[in-house]
C-alpha cells in the first residue's frame, strides 16, 4: 500500500484510511492534523467528506484534491499541528482560467484543517 516515510509514517496513498492513520500516529504520540473537504462547487476532483491525514514529519494519507492543492493543504496542516489553530481554506479556479490549465470548467473547494488531539 503506502510507502514508509520518516518516522515510519505512511506516504500519500488514497487507498489508505486517513482516520486509521491519524489514530495510529496519535497513539504513538505524534502530532497530526486532519483536512476534510467541507464544500465543493463546480468541478472538483474529490467530494465533500474526503480526508487527508498529515503527520508532523510531512507524511500524509488520503486526498482532498487531485494533487493540485494538496501541497498548500499539507503546509497549512503542519502549521495547524504547530499552532493548534484550525482553519478553513478556500481554493477555486474561474471558468476562464480552467480552460487555460486544461480543465473543462472551473470550480471551488473548501477544506477544514484541524490538529487532532
Amino acid at each position: 500500500m503506502g510507502e514508509e516515510g520518516v518516522g515510519g509514517a505512511v506516504a500519500a496513498n488514497a487507498v489508505e484510511d486517513p482516520l486509521a492513520a491519524a489514530a495510529s500516529w496519535r497513539s504513538k504520540g505524534h502530532g497530526v492534523a486532519l483536512a476534510t473537504v467541507v464544500r465543493t462547487w463546480g468541478s472538483s476532483p474529490r467530494q465533500a467528506g474526503s480526508q487527508l491525514a498529515v503527520h508532523e514529519d510531512g507524511a500524509f494519507v488520503g486526498s482532498v484534491s487531485g494533487g493540485c492543492i494538496e501541497g498548500a493543504v499539507i503546509a497549512e496542516a503542519l502549521d495547524a499541528i504547530a499552532s493548534g489553530r484550525h482553519r478553513v481554506l478556500s481554493f477555486g479556479v474561474s471558468d476562464e482560467r480552467a480552460w487555460e490549465v486544461g480543465l473543462a470548467c472551473g470550480g471551488e473547494v473548501e477544506v477544514f484543517v484541524e490538529r487532532i488531539e
